[in-house]
């Protein structure tokens, strides 16, 4: 079969040696790629694991218990953006308080994220590339979609080992019943259902200061508008909270700017409270803390004067720069630093179609939902006083679905994660505390909705959109010579076309035996208890392909 869609045999030899072993009943089925090197590396990564599970366990015996996981996420920002202060400076903002944690901690230069919000989350929350699941779109009001409830999070794998789990912020991974936080392994949660847009776009101040065009009722009495249901009138439920096993219930009361900022300060103030009851506690925790900042509206909405030059994002990252800073503070305060791995990092590139209300500064080119590295290569770093080297920088690849096996294997979990399917998340424990060029991958595959756009091998880089059938392709890159993606090269990668090709062909051969997941449906709200005034608002979904 795929001599008919590669020619020669090298592919075949390949596939050969990937898929003739299979795994045993406690071994994690990776991609294709990884299991490629594994068979290169396996040795030499088994005697290092050995060294690095005695830290740990030397670790744990100090403290009395296993590691705390907090992971930080907030919403489309460039790389480059914050935690590097010369080039902060030069865009209008001070975040001190992720240059300190960069100085502090270890910055990855080569995070890779999945394009837009919905895919990063879902990845990061399963350690897999969102096609698998079949949520590979932004999810939008109301589109009556989520990720499937059989998928085991990140937290579903934790709490078989003890830990406590939270969410708290911007979850947008579904508006169906099945899909919610607390129904995937989260105790206690507070979550939008979608992303920020709604509360800042679709209201009177939204459309005043042009973030959104044509959607209040003033701007439906036009001259020759005749369809007066075209903009949806409905008030849409768009954050909710809950607690494993229950009922969840509605938490805003409309649209506005205000609601959207009374839930950013909560959630900040339970995440603050979740630490402090947990901190003396005998479990250790697990906190998903992803912002849901106001990252767009006007300075006045924020009720303070902001020193900020770099523009409404400019003082949404700054305020959220100053949360963040109370929570490092609280961990030393309740005396748990040492024993707290942080991840800090941004879900995607920038978001060019606000422009200028977003900043568009940036090392590379595009912006969120581009496969190009500005929309898929973050600001990220990871703190862990006494484990990971303090102002290291890595140069090594790593993927947003790698956290949920590193998270599994710092907590003692790796056995608890599912092995009926494929997991695209590599254990970059070693990365984190060996340091660089200790990273367990040399590539990446990079996806816009369902289709494989890109692929990433060491520093080269091949687009397979716009690539040219019978040609060595115009889609070759060296990302370190040419890292905005500016001049496709044919000549010089004429030795990369099989290669790329047969790495192509491994990875959707995969797919074959474990085959990628259908869009899950469901009625928008179940499963939700809605605020009484608003029970009769809820709309017929918006059709959806």
């Amino acid at each position: 079969m795929l001599d008919r869609l590669i020619m020669g045999a090298p592919i075949w030899l390949i596939l050969l040696a990937a898929f003739t072993t299979p795994a045993s009943a406690k071994d994690i089925i990776h991609d294709a790629e990884f299991q490629k090197l594994q068979k290169q590396y396996g040795a030499a990564w088994a005697k290092e694991d050995k060294q690095l599970q005695q830290r740990l366990a030397d670790l744990q015996a100090k403290t009395g218990k296993k590691p705390n996981i907090i992971y930080f996420m907030w919403d489309d920002a460039a790389y480059g953006r914050v935690g590097h202060p010369m080039l902060s400076k030069i865009t209008g903002i001070d975040t001190p308080n992720i240059d300190k944690m960069a100085a502090e901690g270890m910055t990855l230069t080569r995070m890779y994220s999945e394009p837009s919000c919905t895919p990063t989350r879902v990845a990061t929350l399963t350690g897999r590339h969102p096609i698998r699941s079949g949520l590979t779109q932004v999810v939008f009001p109301v589109h009556a979609i989520g990720m499937p409830n059989d998928e085991v999070t990140i937290a579903e794998v934790l709490k078989k080992e003890g830990y406590k789990t939270a969410f708290f912020g911007k979850y947008h991974v579904g508006d169906i019943d099945g899909s919610y936080p607390h129904q995937n392994g989260y105790d206690e949660t507070l979550f939008t259902i979608y992303n920020q847009f709604g509360s800042q776009f679709f209201n009177k101040d939204g459309e005043d200061i042009g973030l959104t065009i044509g959607f209040t009722e003033s701007q439906q009495d036009q001259l020759y508008t005749l369809d007066k249901e075209f903009r949806n009138p409905a008030t849409i439920p768009w954050a909710a909270e809950a607690k494993a096993g229950g009922k969840a219930k509605q938490f805003n009361k409309d649209y506005s700017y205000e609601e959207q900022l009374r839930f950013v300060e909560e959630v900040h103030k339970r995440s603050m409270d979740f630490i402090k009851a947990n901190a003396k506690g005998d479990a250790p925790f697990l906190l998903n803390y992803w912002w849901h900042g106001p990252n767009v509206a006007g300075t006045h909405r924020l009720g303070r004067n902001s020193d900020s030059s770099g523009g409404a994002d400019g003082d949404g990252l700054e305020y959220m720069d100053k949360r963040l800073g109370e929570m490092f503070q609280l961990l030393k305060d309740e005396g748990i630093d040492d024993n707290t791995i942080v991840i800090v990092m941004a879900d995607n590139g920038p978001m060019l179609e606000v422009f200028p209300t977003m900043s568009t500064f940036g090392l590379y080119t595009g912006g969120k939902g581009a496969f190009t590295e500005g929309g898929v290569r973050v600001p990220a770093f990871v703190r862990w006083p006494g484990m990971i080297e303090a102002g290291s920088v890595a140069g090594d690849i790593i993927h947003v679905t790698d956290l949920y096996t590193t998270f599994a294997n710092l907590g003692g979990a790796k056995q608890h994660i599912p092995n009926d399917r494929v997991v695209d998340g590599i254990d970059q424990t070693a990365l984190f505390l060996n340091g660089d060029t200790k990273g367990r991958r040399d590539y990446v595959h990079i996806y816009t909705g369902p289709l494989l756009a890109a692929t990433v091998k060491q520093q080269f880089k091949r687009h397979w959109v716009g690539d040219r059938p019978g040609l060595a392709g115009k889609g070759f890159f060296d990302l370190y010579r040419d890292p905005k993606e500016e001049q496709p090269m044919m000549a010089q990668f004429l030795w990369a076309w099989e290669p790329f090709d047969s790495m192509k062909a491994r990875h959707q051969e995969l797919m074959k035996e474990y085959p990628n997941k259908p869009v899950t449906r469901g009625k928008p709200f179940e499963g939700i208890e809605l605020l009484p005034d608003q029970e009769r608002e809820v709309v017929t979904p918006y059709a959806t392909n």
